[in-house]
C-alpha cells in the first residue's frame, strides 16, 4: 500500500494530522505496509528454502525431526506459538497458529517435510546441496514438498510481522510421513490430534501452473483425488520338472490373468471435479484437442471411447482420470528354471475413482480374471480414505481463482490427481482441502527434472511467485474485513 493520507475534508485535516502524529512510529508503519515488501523479502525466502533442503529427511527413515527444529526456531523468533507431535522417534509434526478474531473457521496451511529416496550417484549437484544454478534450486524436495513448506513458512512469518487482523485463526501443519508412511503424519494427527488442525479450508500439494517455453498456460488447483488400493492374484497348479510341461502351470495361469486385467477398459466415470476440467480444457485448447476434451464429456459415446484411447497413448495421466485404473507391479513366481513351481503371485496398483465401490471393483475384476485356479483378493496397503472430492463453489475456491489471476494472469482449472496426498484424510472428515503448487515447465518432466526425478529443480523466481500467490490466497480468506 502507498504511503498516502486522503483527506476527504480540508476541514478537520489539522486536527486528523496531529492525532496520527501523536502515535508511535512503529505503528504508523504498520498501518502503511500492509503488504509485505517481496523484492526485500526474496534473500530471506531463499535463505529458509535452501536451509530446509539441505535436511537429509528421505523417507525411510524421515527424520523430519531436524527440518522441525529450524522451523520452530524461526517461528519462536517471531513470535508465533509452535507446538510439536511426535508419533515415533524423530518423526516430528509441528503445528504453528495465529489467532483471528474467530468470526470465522480457521483455516490449515500444510506442507510435509520429508522428501523420496535419492540415489546419489545420479545427480548432477548433490540432492541435498540446494545448488542454484541457472536461474533454478536444484535438490530433493524443490517441488515436493519443500516449496510448500517454505511458502507457508514466509506466509505466517509476514502475518504476524505486518499484525495484520485476522477472522480466521491460521494454521501452519508441517507433516511428517507423507511419502509412504502417514501413520506418522497426518494419520496421527487426525486421530490423536485432530482438534489442533480442525479447519474450514486446507490448502496443501497437489495442483500447479503449468508453463511451455517461460510462458504460463493455466493453473490447476487439486480438488479430488484417486484412491490407491492393492491387489493380489495367486495362482495355484501341479508342480513338476521343466522338462515336462503341465496344463495347469501356475505361471501361465497367472500371466494371463495379468494380461486380461491390463488390457481392460473398466467404464468412464465423470465426476463434477473431472467435468469442470475437461469442460475448461476444451475452452483453452485447439480444435483437435478441444474436440477430445468434450467428446469425453459424454462418455458412452463412440467418440468418447476414441478420445480415451487417443489419451491414453498419448497422456496416460489424462487418462487414468477418466477411469479407474489397474497397473501390474511386481511378479513373483519360481526358483529354477527346471522346476515348475505350484504358486505364483502378482500385485497390481489399482487407483480408483473416488465414487468406485471397491467391492463391487473387485468382483467385476474377478470376472475379468474368469480363471478358477487364480485367487483375487485385496492386498495389504496403507490405504487412503476415500473421501469425497471438495467443492468447487467454495469461498476458498474464489481465493484461489482471485490468486491465480493476479500472480499468473491466467485461469484456474479444477483436477483430479491419479496419485494420492494426505488431503484425503482431511476431506474424509468433511475439510475442502485444494492443491496448489509453483509453476513449472511442461518440458521439465521428460527431461527429468520433475518432482521425484534425479534431477529436481525449480525456478527461482517461481518460487518467489508461489510465495505471493499463497500470502494472496491467505489473506483473501482469512484477513478480517
Amino acid at each position: 500500500m502507498h504511503r498516502r493520507l486522503h483527506f476527504v475534508r480540508l476541514a478537520g485535516a489539522f486536527a486528523l494530522a496531529v492525532s496520527l502524529a501523536s502515535l508511535p512510529s512503529i505503528a504508523l508503519r504498520a498501518q502503511a505496509r500492509r503488504d509485505p515488501d517481496w523484492a526485500r523479502l526474496q534473500q530471506e525466502t531463499m535463505q529458509h528454502y535452501q536451509a530446509v533442503l539441505r535436511m537429509d529427511s528421505s523417507d525411510p527413515p524421515g527424520n523430519e525431526k531436524a527440518v522441525v527444529d529450524y522451523l520452530e526456531q524461526v517461528l519462536t523468533r517471531e513470535g508465533i506459538p509452535v507446538q510439536r507431535f511426535e508419533a515415533e522417534p524423530n518423526r516430528v509434526n509441528l503445528v504453528a497458529r495465529l489467532k483471528g478474531t474467530g468470526k470465522k473457521r480457521p483455516l490449515l496451511l500444510m506442507g510435509h517435510t520429508d522428501v523420496v529416496t535419492v540415489d546419489p550417484k545420479k545427480w548432477t549437484f548433490p540432492p541435498f546441496s540446494a545448488t542454484r544454478d541457472g536461474g533454478y534450486v536444484y535438490g530433493r524436495g524443490t517441488i515436493d514438498d519443500k516449496s510448500h513448506v517454505a511458502a507457508h513458512l514466509m506466509t505466517m512469518i509476514e502475518l504476524k510481522r505486518l499484525n495484520v487482523p485476522l477472522d480466521r485463526d491460521v494454521i501452519f501443519l508441517a507433516e511428517a510421513g507423507e511419502e509412504g508412511t502417514t501413520r506418522v503424519g497426518i494419520e496421527y494427527m487426525v486421530k490423536e490430534h485432530y482438534a489442533e488442525i480442525d479447519a474450514e479450508f486446507c490448502i496443501a500439494e497437489g495442483g500447479g501452473v503449468t508453463r511451455s517455453n517461460g510462458r504460463v498456460l493455466y493453473a490447476t488447483i487439486q480438488s479430488a483425488e484417486k484412491i490407491p488400493h492393492a491387489i493380489e492374484l495367486t495362482a495355484n497348479g501341479a508342480s513338476g520338472h521343466g522338462s515336462v510341461p503341465l496344463e495347469g502351470n501356475a505361471i501361465a495361469h497367472l500371466s494371463a490373468a495379468v494380461a486380461k486385467l491390463a488390457a481392460w477398459k473398466p467404464p468412464v466415470r465423470l465426476n463434477d471435479t473431472t467435468r469442470e476440467y475437461f469442460t475448461r480444457m476444451a475452452q483453452l485448447a485447439q480444435p483437435a484437442d478441444a474436440a477430445r476434451y468434450r467428446a469425453v464429456l459424454d462418455p458412452t459415446s463412440t467418440a468418447a471411447s476414441d478420445a480415451v484411447d487417443y489419451f491414453a497413448r498419448t497422456q496416460p495421466r489424462l487418462a487414468s482420470t477418466l477411469r479407474s485404473s489397474i497397473s501390474p507391479t511386481i511378479i513373483q513366481g519360481g526358483y529354477r528354471v527346471n522346476v515348475i513351481p505350484s504358486e505364483a503371485k502378482a500385485t497390481l496398483d489399482v487407483r480408483l475413482i473416488p465414487a468406485e465401490n471397491a467391492d463391487e471393483f473387485l468382483a467385476e475384476v474377478r470376472k475379468v480374471v474368469n480363471d478358477s485356479a487364480v485367487k483375487v483378493e485385496w492386498g495389504a496397503r496403507d490405504v487412503r480414505p476415500a473421501a469425497p472430492a471438495a467443492r468447487l463453489d467454495t469461498e476458498a475456491m474464489s481465493a484461489l481463482q482471485t490468486a491465480v489471476a493476479q500472480n499468473y494472469d491466467t485461469v484456474l482449472i479444477p483436477t483430479m490427481s491419479t496419485g494420492a496426498t494426505d488431503m484425503a484424510y482431511l476431506r474424509d472428515k468433511g475439510m475442502q482441502c485444494y492443491g496448489t503448487g509453483a509453476a513449472v515447465d511442461v518440458e521439465d518432466g521428460p527431461k527429468g527434472f520433475g518432482s521425484h526425478s534425479d534431477q529436481e529443480r525449480l525456478l527461482e523466481e517461481e518460487l518467489y511467485r508461489f510465495v505471493r500467490f499463497s500470502w494472496d490466497v491467505v489473506v483473501n480468506l482469512a484477513r478480517a474485513r
